[in-house]
């Protein structure tokens, strides 16, 4: 059964013991907003892997084959499956069983394509990877990829500004690609450089969203996570995507304004800690814009 009080999310990522990134944030993040978080740890790093070298990585692909046929033995049902990092091919598969044993018709599932940053791919990603994961989003309801992740979806070359018309493109070839709902996260637009959008569309009313913060200059590894967390538990409390979206973007801005102001340390990740509490004092309205776009 799944609780119609607490909601119950399954949390696919990789958990570092140093550096706020992954399960270390979305853990806190959605335990703050009342969700019950399972974690299904994809793999056990020492720090995370943004600024470090030496760490300790240990895949766990068969200890989620193990769990997931425990949760299934027990009927355990969630509201939300929500994925971010997998290593390898056979754990996106196991995200795939994962939907089909342990997710009804109500469930929510949300695929964070967690595959690269500022035009490059992440270490352990290749091209069978990125395969896999195009298929693992035509099971989510929801998608967030940034530009370069979008871009490696969509084989597209990473540029760093976009025009509006190719992120209208985008954004329709991402949810053609199965999900009903895509969120394009830190876009940066021509014309608009001094801004961080954040645009949305949905399939199924055809229709384009954007919502825009100032930029700020600095950059902290765990940002994404914060964003698609803050988002998904506004979802799962009966927000619209737009306003989901516009809330996440609010508490990413301040984490970044925060961690930049307090000097932080890039590679320690987000102050988390200081933007928790603020996910509870955001206002009822949300700003955000409906574009006239053709999709």
């Amino acid at each position: 059964m799944i609780s119609k009080e607490i909601p119950r999310l399954a949390a696919v990522h990789d958990i570092s013991g140093f550096g706020k990134a992954s399960l270390t944030v979305v853990l806190p993040v959605l335990s703050s907003m009342g969700i019950q978080v399972c974690p299904l740890p994809t793999a056990l790093l020492s720090t995370q892997t943004d600024g470090f070298s030496g760490y300790v990585y240990r895949d766990l692909t068969e200890e989620m084959g193990a769990i997931i046929d425990h949760w299934s033995s027990l009927g355990l049902l969630f509201s939300c499956v929500y994925s971010g990092f997998l290593g390898s091919y056979r754990q996106t598969e196991l995200v795939s069983g994962l939907i089909s044993r342990c997710a009804d018709a109500h469930t929510l599932v949300v695929v964070d394509p967690v595959l690269g940053d500022d035009g490059e791919p992440y270490g352990p990603v290749d091209g069978s990877l990125i395969a896999r994961m195009k298929e693992l989003a035509s099971q989510a309801d929801v998608i967030t990829p940034n530009v370069t992740e979008a871009a490696l979806l969509l084989d597209e070359p990473w540029r760093p500004l976009l025009t509006e018309e190719e992120v209208a493109d985008w954004l329709c070839r991402l949810t053609g690609m199965g999900p009903s709902q895509a969120v394009l996260t830190g876009v940066p637009v021509k014309g608009r450089e001094n801004l961080c959008g954040v645009y949305i569309r949905d399939s199924r009313s055809n229709r384009h969203w954007r919502t825009e913060h100032p930029y700020v200059p600095a950059s902290y590894p765990g940002t994404g996570d914060l964003f698609a967390s803050v988002m998904t538990g506004s979802i799962l409390h009966g927000n619209s995507l737009p306003k989901a979206a516009f809330h996440a973007a609010e508490v990413v801005q301040a984490a970044l304004r925060v961690s930049m102001e307090s000097e932080v340390p890039r590679r320690e990740g987000i102050l988390l800690e200081r933007v928790i509490p603020m996910i509870h004092e955001l206002p009822e309205h949300a700003e955000f814009e409906e574009l006239e776009v053709p999709l």
